[in-house]
């Protein structure tokens, strides 16, 4: 009797576990994801609503400091270095923060982004750019606050947030001409000693044509000022696929001698190994 009872219970548990009521969020969740120019803008937010009530200077208080929206902190985070206000904001993620006043927000960029709404402890540590950007009215109440990215150029962009009769826009600039410039160079400089490497590697491991293996590696070598020990690794394999033993020993003696170098022994013993084994 006791086994079916602990069998009945545990079946009521199951259920109820499952059987979770859903409801909507008071303040919904919202993603918004951006690319600007060829750099990308996400934001993760949640949108109160006014319902009826009046928001700035009652629900946000003037010159307080706002989470800017609900629930957990608004994030928004950048793949690339953007420039606000002249100063540098470094790519990375962010927890947005403001102070609504009745002409101007302030606008706070912080550090850390694990914080429900806004920290218990604030630090102005954490402070990685903060900004004022003007206040505009709105003809026509926005019910439900928003945060949105416009006014799209190639090299900025506008950061806006609106909700009841007030919206602002901060510009934002981002390093398209940067980045479009050094991918013109990298591709018409052709490619690096790193690529060679990685060809070479490829046609080893796929038993691929082993001598288009060896003309890439030794490419990869002559373009490398480092001759890493691995290269040099990669290479004495190569010569020993090839036949070469004894090429394949001078090579492994040189990657040797860098593993050694770099104290790097996984290296140092499996030149070791070789050596040994091509000396036979």
């Amino acid at each position: 009797m006791k086994k079916i009872f602990i069998a009945l219970f545990t079946i009521l548990a199951c259920s109820f576990a499952e059987a979770q009521v859903r409801t909507p969020q008071a303040s919904p969740k919202a993603i918004i994801k951006q690319t600007v120019g060829l750099t990308d803008v996400e934001i993760v937010y949640s949108r109160p609503g006014a319902r009826g009530r009046a928001v700035f200077g009652n629900l946000v208080p003037f010159g307080k400091l706002w989470r800017t929206g609900a629930n957990e902190n608004t994030i928004i985070s950048f793949s690339d270095d953007v420039v606000i206000d002249g100063k540098i904001l470094k790519k990375g993620k962010y927890s947005l923060y403001t102070i609504p006043k009745i002409e101007s927000w302030e606008v706070i960029f912080y550090s850390t982004t694990d914080n429900w709404g806004l920290p218990e402890s604030w630090n102005d540590a954490n402070v990685v750019l903060r900004t004022t950007v003007k206040e505009n009215a709105l003809p026509t109440p926005v019910e439900s606050f928003t945060i949105g990215i416009s006014g799209l150029d190639p090299n900025f962009a506008y950061l806006e947030m609106a909700w009841e009769n007030s919206h602002v826009a901060l510009k934002f600039e981002v390093p398209t001409s940067k980045i479009a410039t050094e991918s013109i160079q990298k591709a018409l400089g052709g490619p690096t000693w790193n690529d060679y490497y990685a060809a070479a590697q490829y046609l080893f491991q796929s038993n691929g044509n082993i001598a288009n293996a060896r003309t890439y590696v030794d490419k990869a070598l002559d373009m490398s000022t480092e001759k890493p020990y691995y290269v040099s690794r990669l290479k004495s394999l190569i010569q020993a696929k090839q036949g070469d033993k004894s090429g394949a020993i001078e090579t492994a003696k040189i990657s040797l001698a860098a593993a050694e170098a770099a104290n790097n022994q996984d290296y140092v013993k499996m030149n070791k190994d070789s050596i040994a084994e091509w000396n036979r």
